[in-house]
């Protein structure tokens, strides 16, 4: 409590400063956003998170994201983001913050294809007997394309999609054919195969050329957050169209998982998710801390309940 009546000193001090002439920073306004919340633990979620199908597969509306585990941040020109990340997301803590999710309702996760993440799920797996669903994120190395697919389906994945960066540059350099090739060999393996784009121009391309994708991933948020463009002003940016965005996917009758949608930590979840399926999402991608699975998971179910009346029929 002593924690609580000190931070709620601190604000109001922010207060009578501001009042003073002085301006609030970006923080300090977020705090001041959050000083009326209740001291008390969170109460557990409603376990009847939303679902949607994905080809075979029942997955939660709320996606569980896994760049933070693995230490990668979008975090403008904050240098040290990364190492603190990778700090923090010790194996224990990892398994943790899955854990969480799982308790919480969560049923999926997406994580890259590598060392770390298949140490840390094989372990996972072992002491708890999760039944997590993981949905592997595939680069396509130019000596073997097929690597990533391969190890992830051998360690349980559920599903398998090209890397939204490796597409974006595929798509760029007319290689749609190669894309088309890893979505075969993915289905061929059983499990669901999609495809990633930062860039509308993805999604477009694979509709175009008639690829068989079970899925897209799309980035996709309001970008109205103070950093949001142009693209090469930093490296958080990942909506450049978001209307189009819109308009296009309102076309596609295939289950759409956005990611990106709080621009990497800029934009509140409430706004960002009730954003994200209002216009269209069928799931949402979020990495999150383990102290704000919770309340993710309320959020993210009042804004599905939010948005059944939205002009795009849930595909998923």
């Amino acid at each position: 409590m002593a924690t609580r009546l000190n931070r709620r000193r601190f604000l109001q001090g922010t207060v009578f400063a501001s009042s003073t002439g002085a301006a609030l920073s970006f923080e300090e306004r977020a705090l001041l956003a959050g000083a009326g919340e209740s001291a008390e633990p969170a109460t557990p979620a409603d376990p009847g998170l939303p679902t949607g199908k994905i080809g075979n597969l029942s997955v939660t509306r709320l996606i569980c994201g896994g760049n933070l585990f693995s230490g990668f941040a979008h975090s403008r020109d904050l240098i040290y983001v990364s190492t603190l990340l990778k700090q923090y997301f010790t194996d224990a803590k990892t398994m943790e913050t899955l854990s969480l999710c799982e308790s919480r309702g969560i049923n999926t996760a997406i994580l890259r294809v590598d060392d770390q993440i298949i140490r840390i799920l094989t372990n996972y797996r072992k002491q708890t007997g999760s039944r997590i669903q993981w949905i592997a994120q595939a680069k396509l190395p130019e000596k073997d394309p097929t690597a990533d697919i391969k190890r992830a389906v051998d360690n349980g994945a559920v599903g398998v999609f090209v890397h939204g960066g490796v597409a974006d540059e595929m798509v760029k350099t007319g290689r749609i054919d190669a894309i088309g090739k890893a979505v075969e060999t993915i289905k061929s393996n059983r499990v669901v195969g999609g495809v990633a784009g930062h860039t509308l121009e993805v999604p477009v391309a694979c509709e175009k050329a008639g690829l068989g994708v079970d899925f897209y991933m799309k980035t996709f948020n309001s970008k109205s957050y103070w950093s949001a463009g142009p693209m090469p002003r930093n490296d958080s940016v990942f909506e450049e169209t978001p209307k189009e965005t819109i308009e296009f996917m309102a076309r596609v009758k295939k289950p759409w998982i956005a990611y990106k949608i709080l621009g990497a930590g800029a934009i509140p979840p409430r706004e960002g998710f009730e954003y994200a399926f209002r216009n269209g999402a069928d799931f949402i991608c979020v990495g999150m801390f383990d102290f704000q699975v919770a309340e993710d998971v309320e959020i993210a179910s009042a804004a599905v309940a939010g948005a059944r009346t939205r002009s795009r029929a849930w595909c998923a």
